[in-house]
C-alpha cells in the first residue's frame, strides 16, 4: 500500500470522498462504471472478499495499525500501488462532513450489473424492490435477504441505489453477498409492465405484498409453497414484490401480479415498515430444513 498523509481538506486526491454527491460519483467521476464508497473496515473487507476493486482508502490515523490485514489482502490481490490516505479525526470530520465512528472509507469501482436471467438462473425465491427511495430501507432489506437466504434481489429503475454509502453501511456489506441487479436498467418505463412479464416468462409466481380486497394471507402463501408440484395452487419459484414507503406498490403492479399477499396483523395495525415487512415475508417463506 502507499500510505499518504493528508494535511489539507482541499487535496484533490481525496475529492471522491468530499466534493461529489453519490449520484455524481456514479455518473461523473467514473463515467464508464462509476465508483461507490464503502464505510467501516468490516464493510470494506466484505467488498474486497467479493472481488470489488479498491481505488483508494481514507483512514483515520488511529485505525491504521488495526487494518494491516486489509492492506495485506489488497496488496496480494490488486498490487502495492493502491493509495491509503491518512488524516486525523478532525481532518476527516472536515473532509466528510461527519464524524466517522469506524475509522475508514474506501472508494471502490462499480461493476457492470448482471442481467436478470444471470442473477435468477438458479433462484427459487427472489425479492423485487419497487421504487423504494429510503437508502436505510434498501440496506436493511439487503441485510435481511442475506440472513434469510433470499436467492436474489431486483431493484426497479426508480429504486434507490443499493451502493449508496448509507445503504451499503446499513446492509453491513451484505449488498456484496446477495446477487442483485436493476431490472430494466435505467428505463423507467420497463417496470412494471415489461418487468413483470419477464419474471413470468422466467417461471416466477409474482406476489405483490399489499393490502387489497383480493389479497391472501402470508400463511396461505406459505401453504402453497409447500404443496406438491402439480397441485393447482402450488408455487414453485416465488418473486416477493415490495413497494415504496408511504404509497406502497403501484396499482399496475398489484393488478398484474399473480397474487396479492398481506401479513396478518393485530391491534388495528394495518401495515409495517417495508424493511420490517420484508423480513417477516423472507422468514415465513424460507426453505425449511427437515
Amino acid at each position: 500500500m502507499q500510505i499518504i498523509d493528508i494535511d489539507s481538506i482541499d487535496d484533490e486526491r481525496v475529492a471522491a470522498y468530499t466534493n461529489l454527491t453519490e449520484l455524481q460519483l456514479r455518473n461523473r467521476l467514473e463515467p464508464q462504471k462509476g465508483i461507490f464508497i464503502a464505510e467501516s473496515p468490516k464493510v470494506i473487507d466484505r467488498a474486497l472478499a467479493a472481488g470489488r476493486e479498491p481505488l483508494s482508502l481514507l483512514v483515520e490515523r488511529p485505525w491504521l495499525e488495526g487494518m494491516a490485514d486489509t492492506f495485506a489482502f489488497i496488496d496480494a490481490h490488486w498490487g502495492p500501488d493502491v493509495p491509503v490516505f491518512v488524516a486525523s479525526p478532525d481532518h476527516l470530520r472536515q473532509l466528510t462532513g461527519y464524524r466517522l465512528h469506524r475509522g475508514a472509507l474506501a472508494a471502490m469501482r462499480r461493476w457492470p450489473l448482471p442481467s436478470v436471467v444471470e442473477v435468477t438462473t438458479h433462484a427459487k425465491r427472489i425479492a423485487v424492490l419497487e421504487n423504494i427511495v429510503d437508502h436505510t430501507n434498501v440496506g436493511a432489506i439487503m441485510r435481511s435477504a442475506a440472513a434469510l437466504d433470499v436467492d436474489a434481489v431486483l431493484v426497479t429503475p426508480s429504486c434507490a441505489d443499493p451502493l449508496y454509502r448509507r445503504a451499503v453501511r446499513v446492509s453491513m456489506g451484505t449488498v456484496f453477498q446477495v446477487p442483485w441487479t436493476r431490472i430494466g436498467g435505467d428505463d423507467t418505463h420497463y417496470w412494471p409492465w415489461q418487468g413483470l412479464k419477464e419474471l413470468h416468462d422466467l417461471g416466477f409466481t409474482t406476489a405483490a405484498m399489499a393490502l387489497d380486497d383480493d389479497s391472501i394471507s402470508l400463511d396461505e402463501l406459505v401453504r402453497r409453497l409447500h404443496l406438491p408440484m402439480g397441485a393447482p395452487d402450488a408455487v414453485d419459484r416465488l418473486a416477493l414484490i415490495f413497494g415504496t414507503e408511504g404509497d406502497g406498490l403501484s396499482h399496475h403492479t398489484i393488478a398484474q401480479s399473480d397474487l396479492t399477499v398481506r401479513i396478518p396483523m393485530s391491534h388495528g395495525v394495518d401495515s409495517l415498515n417495508v424493511a420490517a415487512s420484508s423480513a417477516v415475508a423472507f422468514y415465513s417463506t424460507r426453505v425449511r430444513q427437515n
